[in-house]
């Protein structure tokens, strides 16, 4: 699996870098998707720890695919207050997925080691441990990343017509650390969560794997592209099979960690 990241290396400006065994082969521009297309120069070889690690890519568009899994449709209905509960059941099983705009240029977005954030006006926030999907030109994947799609249960629980207040925040979404191109488009992808307070206390570990989604990556970004001009380098997040127990919410200080084997670990502590 090739895999790249954007860096800053001896204070220099961001440019991208490829993996090439224990190194990374730093290029000489600051565009992902041209590296992805096997274009650029190397300029010099550094060692990963070396490097101060950015967002994998400035995606122009990041959009999120919900109720994808069943254990998210399971927790949506756990949280609704209200009738329209059923709308979550009636989403899985539809053709037509929920999709949504999570963050447009990077203005709500991080990268590796940036802070996520809580709403003022919620008192049950949550990870979203999602695989993302960089779309090439027409739309098609290109490549994944790690996405963490931050969320309020109370106020999405409160009434549908919230989610955008409960999904699109600053501080709402993480990526990173790296964009991988998988040798098989088909094979699953275990994913891990793992969040712990400020002094290293585990609060909450879980694992599921995108072989339990509902619908594969290629169908769900065949729908975001549906009659809607989404831009080169953008990022559609997957969904979320892995739900923290009702009674943990994310508070200041805590430190979210999410792997997926062959793209890396993102980790975000959480801020005000």
């Amino acid at each position: 699996m090739r895999r790249f990241v954007r860096a800053e290396a001896g204070g220099n400006e961001p440019r991208v870098g490829r993996f090439e065994g224990d190194a990374v082969a730093m290029l000489d521009h600051d565009d992902p998707l041209a590296a992805l297309a096997g274009e650029g120069e190397v300029t010099g070889h550094w060692d990963l720890a070396a490097l101060t690690l950015l967002a994998p890519i400035q995606a122009p568009e990041i959009w999120c695919a919900g109720v994808t899994y069943e254990r998210s449709r399971d927790a949506r209905l756990e949280e609704a207050q209200t009738e329209a509960r059923d709308v979550y059941a009636l989403v899985y099983d539809a053709d037509r997925p929920e999709l949504f705009l999570k963050d447009a240029q990077m203005r709500r977005t991080v990268g590796p080691g940036g802070a996520i954030r809580v709403r003022s006006d919620s008192s049950w926030m949550v990870p979203e441990p999602e695989l993302g999907v960089v779309l090439g030109k027409g739309g098609e994947p290109v490549a994944v990343t790690i996405g963490n799609d931050v969320s309020s249960r109370d106020i999405e629980g409160a009434n549908p017509l919230y989610i955008p207040q409960a999904k699109v925040f600053a501080g709402a979404c993480a990526i990173g650390p790296a964009l991988a191109v998988p040798d098989d488009w088909e094979a699953p992808f275990p994913i891990r969560l793992r969040i712990t307070d400020a002094d290293g206390a585990e609060l909450f570990a879980g694992e599921t794997s995108t072989a339990r989604m509902k619908r594969s990556p290629h169908e769900l970004a065949a729908w975001v592209m549906r009659d809607n001009p989404v831009p080169p380098g953008s990022v559609l997040l997957t969904g979320t099979g892995l739900v923290p127990p009702d009674e943990y919410t994310l508070e200041p200080g805590h430190v979210v960690e999410i792997t997926i084997d062959g793209i890396g670990v993102l980790v975000n502590t959480v801020a005000a």
